[in-house]
């Protein structure tokens, strides 16, 4: 399976350096259990783009402390792909600013969080079960202020936690979100956390701090992911 990476993460601080970049965090992700998989990273935030969007059996847009509301020339060419690539019915799957974009691309909104940041690690709810989760419970790491405030036209709930009831969402078969970070390790997600607390309110810190011996089940969620790519491709 040929998979490109849409790669948002306009990060490009001391600290972000010292770690691998999105891109290949997506792909540690998934390659341990499918070494065959090939994947291309785009790094759209930077204007570069996939000049032949046909030669790809699925689609990444990963997440980023940008907004899908800036301004910056980049966001609107990457909904427009986005938009193009739902069209195709080919396996689009998005985490956090890609889980949004997606859903602004395709007709939905996204609005500032009521009750502001959630950081570190969250328990999630599968309030619906396609064809690729098995799950019912697990745990993400998350990092959001901004959130899905409408879905887009015929996508379904899939996923909600505290503080975040559209959590994750479907269409059909072809398209699969998350508001939150499975490409996360739980040491970077520590020293994110280390990292916003002179930025973020105490208490949105302390309580990330508090929630990390939860740590995430990424295995568990690389599983539908893998499972969401491979269903749509042999549907």
């Amino acid at each position: 399976m040929r998979i490109a990476i849409l790669m948002t993460n306009t990060d490009e601080s001391d600290f972000s350096q010292q770690y691998p970049k999105d891109g290949e965090k997506w792909q540690a992700l998934l390659s341990q259990k499918r070494p065959d998989w090939t994947f291309k990273v785009y790094s759209v935030k930077d204007g570069e783009f996939p000049k032949n969007e046909s030669k790809y059996d699925g689609w990444i847009v990963t997440g980023s402390p940008a907004s899908v509301h800036d301004k910056a020339p980049w966001i609107p060419r990457l909904l427009e792909l986005i938009a193009r690539i739902e069209k195709t019915k080919k396996p689009l799957f998005g985490a956090c600013f890609g889980h949004q974009a997606i859903a602004l691309a395709l007709g939905g909104k996204v609005g500032h969080n009521p009750d502001g940041w959630v950081l570190g690690s969250v328990e999630v709810e599968a309030t619906a079960r396609p064809a690729w989760m098995e799950a019912r419970r697990f745990w993400q790491y998350g990092a959001h202020i901004e959130q899905v405030t409408k879905l887009p036209k015929d996508a379904e709930i899939i996923l909600r936690h505290d503080g975040c009831p559209v959590g994750g969402f479907r269409i059909g078969s072809h398209v699969f979100t998350t508001q939150n970070h499975p490409e996360m390790t739980h040491e970077f997600i520590a020293a994110l956390i280390e990292e916003l607390a002179h930025s973020k309110p105490a208490d949105v810190i302390e309580k990330a701090r508090a929630s990390l011996p939860m740590s995430a089940d990424n295995g568990l969620f690389s599983d539908c992911i893998i499972q969401f790519f491979e269903h749509d491709r042999a549907a």
